[in-house]
């Protein structure tokens, strides 16, 4: 397909790197000479110098012949006239990334319906619901839904003490009888692989698995490596950051019946945040001033939540809820060299904007049936669901007649309201729902087998 992407900034240059990749003809447009000059040297994709929402510019671009286009750039207004403009040249798909909450609330007057876009993104709002899902959660660092929430596709980092350690991923499936999960992933370093039955589990790793919902308890207990400390009803947070972002994470774990703390450095701020919360305590104080914090309770907090706009603030602030014994400190890091340097200084997670954006976007320019979609931070690995159609000749065959795509692994099969983690026993029928994981190479091979 050819597309067009307008912005160069962190979401536009992953997607062209992703969709380059993919093989697709993807053409770049930003008014940075230097950052389209980057580009080009970096990855396989044309690059225009010039305004996105510019006719003459999105002529020379190829609008004419262009499938898919999006529009990511930083500023809201841009990406909505970038998007009118496409519209006039019949672009098929349009997609435009915006912050402001005058597009994409229920009450906006210019809804993406009546603007004639196909996709409005607001990552702040899903970076906020991946925040507090991990918040509820004691052990991973990645988490994703699939299957409207009955299956979880999360990842696990394996500390020195932990019981997995050493084991072979053969030994792992013999407890399969006791916990319904499958490895699907093992990260080592720079390197991500699909495990067989002799690969071993090491210290440092982190592993990715599928699960059922409900197993999601006996699952976080096998993999605790230490007494975990008595539960108690009033789970405590702190957040810090009183950002849109923040403000939304407060609202979602305070229905989740969180002790919530928000930490804002502006006054005036903490009093509109104030006016919007109706359990969170807001707190006028700098997040660096841990004596305060302190004071206010934050070491017997469950968990440490930094979302400014600064990443170091964010980095250096949970290391410090980390030192003072906080049990679970999550980050919002945007910069991409950041994340595995906070992640191997000791933060259990960490999320970033602009793979909130990214995974929406990418489900757009999907061939197939593609039902839903996640990117996976530190890889170009991706998990899809993908529903088994009348004409894709993969209905009755079991999984160990199938020649599946080397660099991909079915994590899951749901079929109407039940789901099994699958074998090389199991049966694929026409309207099943199959969650893959899959490696960027294996990727195109995997949309054909499905197709």
């Amino acid at each position: 397909m050819k597309i067009l992407i307008v912005g160069s900034g962190q979401v536009g240059y992953f997607l062209c790197d992703r969709l380059s990749c993919e093989g697709h003809e993807v053409t770049l447009v930003d008014r940075s000479e230097e950052a389209v000059e980057r580009a080009q040297d970096r990855l396989n994709v044309m690059g225009i110098v010039g305004n996105g929402a510019s006719a003459e510019t999105l002529e020379q671009a190829g609008i004419k012949e262009a499938d898919i286009f999006i529009a990511v750039t930083n500023m809201d207004e841009v990406n909505i006239l970038a998007c009118l403009m496409a519209r006039e040249y019949q672009v098929d798909v349009l997609v435009a990334r915006t912050k402001n909450i005058e597009y994409t609330s229920r009450k906006a007057v210019l809804s993406k319906e009546k603007l004639g876009i196909d996709l409005l993104i607001n990552p702040e709002d899903a970076v906020a619901d991946e925040l507090s899902k991990l918040a509820c959660d004691s052990k991973a660092f990645d988490t994703a839904e699939f299957a409207e929430g009955q299956i979880l596709f999360q990842g696990y980092r394996i500390e020195p003490d932990s019981p997995l350690c050493d084991l072979t991923l053969a030994e792992l499936g013999e407890l399969r009888g006791m916990y319904r999960f499958v490895v699907v992933a093992i990260t080592r370093g720079n390197a991500t692989i699909i495990p067989r039955g002799d690969d071993v589990i090491q210290s440092g790793d982190r592993i990715y698995i599928f699960a059922p919902q409900q197993e999601l308890p006996a699952i976080n207990y096998l993999l605790q490596a230490t007494p975990k400390k008595k539960k108690t009803n009033n789970r405590r947070a702190f957040i810090l950051g009183g950002s849109s972002i923040g403000l939304k994470v407060a609202a979602n774990i305070e229905r989740l019946n969180f002790q919530t703390k928000l930490v804002e450095k502006d006054e005036d701020r903490c009093y509109k945040l104030a006016e919007h919360l109706s359990k969170t305590v807001v707190i006028n104080a700098d997040g660096l001033d841990i004596s305060t914090l302190l004071d206010e309770g934050l070491g017997d907090a469950d968990v440490f939540i930094a979302v400014t706009e600064n990443d170091q603030t964010n980095i250096l602030t949970c290391l410090l809820a980390r030192q003072h014994k906080v049990r679970r400190t999550l980050a919002l890091v945007s910069q991409p060299e950041l994340i595995g340097l906070a992640s191997e200084l000791g933060i259990d997670a960490c999320i970033s904007p602009r793979l909130a954006a990214a995974g929406a976007i990418l489900k757009f320019v999907r061939r197939g049936e593609v039902i839903s979609l996640t990117a996976v931070e530190g890889s170009n690995s991706e998990v899809l669901e993908i529903e088994i159609r009348r004409d894709s000749g993969l209905s009755g065959k079991s999984l160990k007649e199938l020649h599946f795509p080397r660099g991909a692994i079915i994590g899951a099969i749901v079929r109407g309201v039940g789901y099994e983690i699958p074998t090389g026993e199991s049966v694929l029928l026409e309207g099943d729902r199959v969650v893959i994981f899959t490696l960027p190479e294996a990727l195109q091979k995997v949309e054909r087998f499905f197709a």
